[in-house]
């Protein structure tokens, strides 16, 4: 027995409490690339350009990105589960109402809506896991990981599958999912303690005055770059089938899982957090690479690889986040989330322009530089992520002595 098979025990021995929240992640998670093998099939509904569609996902994370700033302020102020289902709600009537669109400004429009039931959501499911996860931080965030590939990997999916009979029906079928989310945290989450200080607005953003934390968020800023061309532009340059599409993302998203809940914590133990972290973009860059100069066949492996260096980079970075500063972790995430997002509204706009501008393997090669540029900043500011790391491998190592002693 090792490390991970005794974190796995009681990552599975959890309060109910926490499996509906983590339940209502997967699905809030699956909202992310639920529309992608169906873009090209909304393009073709609505009569839009490839960058146009890709508005869908500049406009969910630019609100995303800038409802970051209001999440803890609202919290702190009507506690963790209100917070919940207000998120859910919104999510449940403007995925519904975007199914019901007739033009891409309107689907823009509501999927803004939905982006800030997201952030209301998903940044406060994380502090209620955190809070009430048994076996600690670092099961929470294993158990966060993995609502996360898990819902990835099935967006897709559910995307191909309703989406081919209809581009709207992914956005209904959605909006029922999170209505059963809202139900089950209305049946088994009670409401969570008030912080004893209430959050501004303006937390995150002191927050981020934090050397060690602000290098965590510009390094996720540029890594989320590279990781939105491939889920926003990629799909335009396989051009396949919904059905197909789906499948290869759901390939990608099932490594994106594996490698976050069991790749990214051993590696961390035998190579050191910010070592992964550093190779794992690196690495990233090089397939992305590929995947823009490479045969159809390979985009498809490429698009795939990228899920596990995507699964690796996803755990560290919010372990790093959430305890490189002394801030609250639901005020350290939201200014975390705050400097990411905004990456991830730009990508899906600028990659189909700069295919516009220049040709098709051009947005590869940015997404390239940016993903190194994130490994720059991990290697220029590796004194102020060092103490965070070294606490995370120290933990790491305790959990292997006790499973050792436990034999």
């Amino acid at each position: 027995m090792d490390a991970f098979d005794a974190g796995a025990g009681s990552l599975l021995r959890q309060p109910k409490a926490v499996w509906a929240t983590a339940g209502a992640s997967v699905v809030a998670f699956m909202g992310i690339g639920l529309v992608d093998p169906i873009l090209p099939s909304i393009a073709q509904g609505l009569d839009a350009t490839a960058s146009q569609v890709s508005l869908l996902f500049t406009s969910y994370f630019l609100i995303t990105a800038v409802a970051m700033l209001v999440t803890g302020f609202v919290s702190s102020r009507i506690g963790g589960r209100k917070t919940l289902l207000l998120g859910l709600a919104f999510v449940v009537v403007f995925a519904g109402l975007a199914g019901t669109s007739n033009s891409v400004a309107e689907l823009v429009g509501f999927r803004a809506g939905w982006g800030l039931g997201n952030a209301l959501f998903v940044s406060t499911a994380l502090a209620v896991i955190v809070g009430a996860a048994a076996g600690g931080s670092a099961a929470a965030i294993l158990l966060y990981e993995s609502a996360l590939g898990l819902g990835m990997a099935c967006g897709p999916l559910l995307g191909a599958l309703l989406g081919d009979a209809n581009w709207r029906y992914p956005f209904f079928g959605t909006a029922f999912l999170m209505a059963v989310g809202f139900l089950c945290i209305t049946v088994f989450l009670k409401e969570q303690p008030k912080p004893a200080r209430k959050t501004s607005v303006l937390d995150p953003i002191k927050a981020l005055g934090h050397g060690g934390l602000a290098s965590v968020a510009a390094s996720a800023f540029f890594y989320n770059y590279t990781f939105f061309t491939v889920l926003a532009f990629t799909p335009f340059v396989l051009d396949m089938t919904p059905y197909k599409s789906g499948a290869v993302f759901f390939a990608w998203g099932v490594l994106l899982a594996v490698f976050s809940v069991l790749g990214a914590p051993r590696l961390q133990r035998r190579f050191g957090s910010l070592k992964v972290l550093g190779g794992s973009l690196v690495l990233l860059a090089v397939d992305v690479l590929a995947l823009g100069y490479g045969s159809h066949t390979t985009a498809i492996v490429c698009t795939i690889l990228s899920g596990a260096f995507i699964g690796v980079n996803n755990t560290v970075y919010t372990e790093l986040a959430l305890g490189v500063s002394d801030a609250p972790r639901p005020v350290a995430s939201a200014g975390y989330n705050f400097v990411r997002w905004f990456a991830a509204a730009a990508a899906p706009y600028f990659a189909p322009k700069i295919e516009e501008w220049t040709d098709i393997h051009i947005p590869f090669v940015v997404a390239a530089v940016t993903a190194v540029l994130g490994a720059l900043v991990v290697v220029v500011r590796r004194n102020a992520l060092t103490h965070e790391a070294e606490e995370l491998e120290s933990k790491h190592a305790t959990e292997d002595s006790v499973a050792v002693f436990a034999n």
